[in-house]
């Protein structure tokens, strides 16, 4: 199974049928993604941005202490972990 950096480093050129297998492979790795795609998140732009934050929401409840600790520690991504958080609770609902 590939990392979470080696998958991110695919999208680079990823193709949308590409970009959802590999958002899936992120999904498959589960909760012991989820610090390392916090931290990704606060880095990475673009394509690789939008992938990560799906692959948050869709692992649900299990990403939100981890996007309130992002949050406190960086008040720039503030509003994203906050952003993901109403997403993954409305979902949640």
């Amino acid at each position: 199974m590939s990392s979470v950096k080696e998958i991110l480093s695919e999208l680079e050129n990823a193709d949308n049928v590409t970009k959802n297998k590999l958002e899936n492979e992120l999904v498959s790795i589960g909760t012991s993604a989820v610090p390392q795609l916090v931290d990704q998140l606060q880095v990475v732009r673009g394509i690789k941005r939008g992938v990560v934050a799906m692959t948050l929401i869709r692992l649900g409840d299990v990403s939100v202490k981890y996007l309130q600790q992002a949050a406190q520690d960086n008040k720039d991504f503030e509003w994203v972990a906050q952003y993901l958080i109403r997403e993954i609770k409305g979902i949640a609902a």
